[in-house]
């Protein structure tokens, strides 16, 4: 049981949290293929879109990931979360799920709430999660109302500076929103401090990308 994970930009830390999710939910028998290709963050921020070319890259690291075998593709970055989107006719066609890391967690959010706060610390991140909340409102049928939680300047930050900002973010959106979530994989270590601090309900995409690949999985008669 192979498990393709694409990233574009990452750290230690994202990949040991990815990992440990997906070890949580489906045991220690897989064996996890990582792609990683920072060139692809670094010109999706400078074009603050997602591009041609950084789309081409992005679906080279799924078509390598089938090449290598793997059974279920998990798409870890939401800047590029709407290529992922794109490819679910390919994914469909070749047996191979790509699941996105973020897109239960957007439906979880709407289900929790109408008032959603979005924390970013990218604009390039920011856009295509609020694309994709409004896209599952729409599927869900139930309007909502989102407040952008940008968090200029915190990018690269130490995990301990990374977290006050946050905090400060946090608190400042709580009083407007029902539900804060975090745009970014990178940022689910700050979830359960910024829930007891603000008393919302907080939602991080690692758990809830974790889950789905599970239930690929299962689908596949691989669980």
């Amino acid at each position: 049981m192979k498990i393709g994970i694409c990233y574009t930009s990452t750290t230690p830390e994202l990949i040991d949290l990815v990992n440990r999710e997906l070890t949580k939910n489906i045991g220690t028998g897989a064996e996890y293929l990582s792609y990683q290709d920072p060139s692809i963050l670094a010109e999706v921020r400078e074009a603050r879109y997602v591009t041609a070319t950084a789309s081409a890259r992005l679906m080279g690291e799924y078509i390598d990931a089938i090449n290598d075998g793997a059974d279920v593709i998990l798409n870890v970055c939401s800047s590029v979360g709407e290529v992922a989107d794109a490819a679910q006719s390919f994914a469909r066609f070749t047996g191979i799920p790509i699941v996105r890391i973020d897109e239960e967690m957007c439906r979880d959010a709407v289900r929790h709430g109408k008032r959603i706060g979005v924390m970013a610390t990218l604009s390039s991140t920011l856009n295509p999660t609020k694309n994709t909340i409004l896209r599952v409102a729409r599927e869900i049928n139930k309007p909502v109302e989102l407040f952008d939680g940008l968090i200029d300047g915190a990018f690269g930050l130490s995990p301990d500076k990374f977290l006050e900002l946050m905090t400060a973010k946090a608190k400042e959106l709580a009083p407007n929103v029902d539900v804060l979530l975090f745009a970014q994989g990178s940022m689910a270590y700050c979830e359960e401090p910024i829930a007891a601090e603000t008393g919302k309900f907080v939602v991080s995409s690692p758990r809830y990308g974790a889950i789905e690949v599970k239930k690929a999985l299962q689908a596949k008669g691989l669980l």
